[in-house]
């Protein structure tokens, strides 16, 4: 775990000095957009979304309600639509779940700002 850290904090300081710096990725079920500030993923409801996202695998595994389970890394984490959970050293907070995309904001926690 804290090898992914120091992994996901570097990240983080190599694009620090670039600012408004920003990269969008998309994958299998997923679309994940990243700025300095973490990175903002769009899981596709239905199918198997996975993302890597400053060196952590993301996995959508269920929405119950207004709550979305997630797996982070190795850890299995309920997020309800709004709050914030921490999962391997991140910030996971749920933006938006509808019937067909659930969106998740993944942080560092050294920028929590959305």
């Amino acid at each position: 775990m804290r090898f992914r850290r120091l992994i996901a904090l570097s990240f983080v300081a190599l694009l620090a000095p670039l600012g408004a710096a920003a990269c969008t990725v998309e994958g299998p079920g997923t679309k994940s957009e990243c700025n300095v500030g973490g990175c903002t993923v769009t899981f596709t409801r239905g199918v198997d979304a996975k993302a890597n996202i400053l060196g952590i695998d993301a996995e959508l595994v269920a929405v119950n309600g207004n709550t979305v389970t997630l797996k982070i890394g190795g850890q299995q984490v309920d997020v309800p639509v709004g709050e914030t959970q921490a999962a391997e050293g991140m910030n996971v907070t749920v933006q938006e779940v509808t019937d067909e995309k659930v969106v998740v904001k993944i942080a560092t926690g050294l920028n929590s700002g959305n």
